[in-house]
């Protein structure tokens, strides 16, 4: 089991910043692909980021390439995205996902994200 706690939401202005947290406890953090999603009001959960056991790689949806970094402390088990240049189209609540195998095995309980324009 792993247990994933997310904070660091917030509302902010467009074109502002935030740094989202998730914190994870239980089997080892390192052996996890990690990742963030969100969902915006009405519509389905969508893919943001992910970041490899190491952080060497990364892979993030086209919607926030340039804006986001994803990041992860493998000693403190935690995995950050750095949001830039924030519009109200990335208004939401965030989601940490855990990936074992190829599955997105644990999920935290969410970070709302609210970006005024």
């Amino acid at each position: 089991q792993v247990q994933l706690v997310e904070s660091g939401g917030g509302l902010v202005q467009a074109g502002g910043s935030l740094r989202l947290s998730c914190a994870a406890s239980g089997r080892t953090f390192s052996s996890y692909y990690m990742g963030w999603f969100r969902q915006a009001p009405g519509k389905e959960r969508e893919f943001v980021a992910r970041i490899s056991w190491t952080g060497i790689s990364t892979n993030y949806a086209n919607s926030v390439k340039g804006r986001f970094t994803i990041s992860r402390d493998n000693a403190a088990n935690t995995v950050y995205l750095q949001m830039n240049s924030l519009k109200p189209e990335d208004t939401g609540v965030y989601y940490c996902a855990a990936q074992l195998g190829s599955d997105w095995t644990y999920w935290g309980q969410g970070t709302q994200v609210t970006v005024s324009s």
